[in-house]
């Protein structure tokens, strides 16, 4: 089952993006004192204890007067109310309760979403507690006093969000059915591709970007084989900044990819590959998905003998860090070669869950040493001991050796290479770990 989603909503100079970095324990998002400047990576993955989940800093407050920043606030409150499990609502001790925190307060409470009332900048738990009992008020459950800057009260409120995970949270599904996730800038014709497949209108299309409302999930049977598609876009936006829409869309993403174990990346041909196409498909890539890139109107493009190699070429040069990616050409409008995606989708799903025998790998592994000398350094010069696959989705290896520092990221991509020419792993990536093993544990 896919990691519980916990997103973080509150006003702006509330602590959202300090307390999001003392989760993430590193600095991911950009805190400065002028409010509305969360700008940065906006999810991370948390761990605690035992448990592990996805935090979303949703951000993206501009205060330029009291009734746009109620507006964005109940914008940011709908974004976690539609896409998180758990919401951590954040105040502030020092600026007290105030209007537009109950108005938000309201709207959490109606969406029947488990919320965990969380009052920041309680830096001296005796000098603020009488303060913090004002939040009672709001009607929303204990409020758990925090200082996110000094790190005081975190395993308190961890603990009272952790309790609200859905049960079985973090335990593999019995549902078997490979989930595809479609992903991609709005109006590339990601629920048109939907549609096609279905064969019916289940999904509203329009021409206005970022139609789709929530992330839907559509089951469709082909050859007999059931299959979850999961849908995704930006919500829907009225003279809205560009980068907003673009920040929402790909908290839509990180959700939607972190349930899929396949992730269809849809690129508009009349438009190529963009900037914002690569950080979409970097997401699918962190996460160790198998990833085919869908090109799509490719009816609408002009074509003579060398279109689909130079295509071929922008692609692999934009989204470089993913060459296994499988790519795959198609008409959402005349259905070309739709039907083609199940095959490859079978193929990559197949790829993902892929064991290679020990025995087999450290033979690759030795021709591989032969072939081509590890790197030395001072005299010292890597040796390579022993490499097994330790789990899948993705497929994932540990190598021992006997000094990590000199394993350079090179020689770990060769062996890669090695390992991909002999057993393909189109679509998926691959994982390394390398670990240290001294000469006398030999």
């Amino acid at each position: 089952m896919s990691k519980p989603v916990v997103a973080i909503v509150g006003r702006p100079n509330v602590g959202k993006s300090t307390l999001f970095n003392a989760l993430a324990g590193e600095m991911i998002s950009i805190v400065k004192d002028t409010p509305g400047v969360t700008r940065d990576r906006i999810y991370a993955d948390v761990t605690w204890l035992d448990k592990e989940f996805t935090m979303i800093d949703t951000g993206g407050i501009e205060p330029d007067s009291k009734d746009v920043i109620l507006s964005q606030m109940r914008e940011q409150a709908q974004i976690a109310i539609e896409t998180a499990d758990v919401i951590i609502f954040l105040t502030d001790v020092r600026q007290g309760l105030v209007d537009a925190d109950s108005k938000v307060a309201d709207m959490l409470r109606r969406s029947g979403k488990p919320v965990v009332l969380v009052v920041n900048k309680v830096d001296n738990f005796d000098k603020y507690m009488p303060d913090v009992y004002e939040f009672y008020n709001l009607g929303i459950g204990d409020p758990v006093p925090v200082s996110a800057s000094s790190r005081l009260g975190l395993g308190d409120m961890l603990e009272t969000v952790v309790a609200h995970f859905p049960e079985g949270t973090g335990e593999q599904e019995e549902d078997d059915r490979p989930r595809i996730a479609i992903v991609g800038k709005p109006n590339v014709g990601k629920s048109s591709i939907v549609n096609r497949l279905l064969g019916e209108n289940r999904v509203i299309v329009s021409d206005i970007a970022g139609t789709t409302r929530d992330a839907i999930d559509t089951a469709v049977v082909h050859n007999g084989k059931e299959y979850v598609f999961i849908d995704t876009a930006g919500l829907r936006r009225k003279n809205r900044i560009k980068e907003e829409l673009e920040r929402y869309s790909i908290i839509r993403t990180v959700t939607a990819v972190e349930r899929a174990d396949v992730v269809l990346m849809v690129i508009d041909a009349t438009e190529g590959v963009t900037e914002q196409d690569a950080k979409i498909a970097g997401i699918a890539h962190e996460r160790g998905k198998g990833v085919i890139i869908v090109v799509n109107k490719w009816d609408a493009i002009e074509k003579n003998d060398r279109t689909m190699r130079e295509y071929e070429s922008d692609i692999r040069n934009v989204l470089s860090y993913m060459p296994y990616a499988e790519i795959m050409y198609v008409s959402a409008l005349t259905g070309q070669r739709l039907t083609k995606l199940y095959d490859m989708i079978d193929m990559v799903i197949e790829n993902q869950t892929l064991r290679v025998a020990t025995g087999v790998l450290n033979e690759i592994m030795t021709e591989a040493v032969a072939l081509q000398q590890p790197p030395s350094d001072k005299g010292k010069r890597l040796k390579l001991y022993y490499i097994t696959q330790v789990s899948v989705k993705p497929p994932t290896f540990v190598i021992f050796v006997n000094d990590k520092e000199l394993m350079h990221f090179s020689y770990t991509r060769y062996l890669e290479n090695k390992i991909r020419e002999a057993f393909g792993f189109r679509g998926t990536s691959l994982k390394f770990f390398i670990r240290e093993r001294k000469e006398k544990d030999q």
